[in-house]
């Protein structure tokens, strides 16, 4: 279990307690809805998602966070958890050229490439997928989309810059849930390359 870093940095949120788990109060200044954020460590884990429970077969320690709103962007996710926005990535799903389907990891910050995802893919060209397709394709919803436990295993890239973090957040599999391991771990579960992916700033 990694240790859970406080979001000191979010001059909005303040720590409470509920049911005696840590809550992230935080508020939206744009919205001015507020959010609650559960950090829920491991062994006091209720309601498994199927991402969960691969890494629990994997026996591959992981944190794992649930959200009380599922109206969250990445960007607000990421300053929720009190983390750069560099170590939380986003999940998305493309389609070739050849009709081959591809897997690709952004900072929730960045935009995915597409010219230089097709290169890394090996490909003519690539499309976003439609987000009608996502389920049936996946079994995953928008928003709550993991690479990990996908129907099909599709080949997956994230992009370089995770290799520089000492952990890397992604989906759970559910919207409003996020796991947090290394990507060590990650390449333990599925297999997945690193490449230059997102467009420049």
């Amino acid at each position: 279990m990694y240790g859970m870093k406080k979001a000191t940095s979010v001059s909005s949120g303040f720590f409470s307690k509920q049911n005696n788990l840590p809550i992230l109060i935080y508020g939206d200044m744009k919205t001015k809805r507020v959010m609650m954020v559960s950090v829920i460590i491991m062994g006091k884990k209720a309601d498994k998602t199927n991402v969960m429970r691969i890494l629990d077969q994997k026996k591959i320690e992981y944190n794992y966070y649930s959200y009380e709103t599922k109206n969250l962007s990445g960007v607000q996710v990421a300053t929720s958890l009190g983390e750069d926005l560099a170590k939380v990535f986003k999940t998305l799903v493309t389609v070739g050229k050849s009709k081959e389907h591809y897997v690709f990891m952004v900072p929730v910050e960045k935009e995915l490439d597409l010219k230089k995802a097709a290169k890394a893919a090996g490909e003519k060209s690539l499309e976003m997928i439609p987000q009608r397709e996502l389920l049936p394709l996946t079994g995953y919803v928008h928003g709550g989309c993991s690479p990990i436990g996908m129907k099909k295993q599709f080949t997956t890239f994230i992009d370089s810059t995770a290799e520089d973090c000492e952990t890397i957040y992604f989906s759970g599999g559910r919207v409003g849930h996020q796991i947090q391991l290394p990507l060590s771990d990650l390449s333990k579960v599925i297999r997945i390359r690193p490449a230059d992916i997102t467009k420049d700033s």
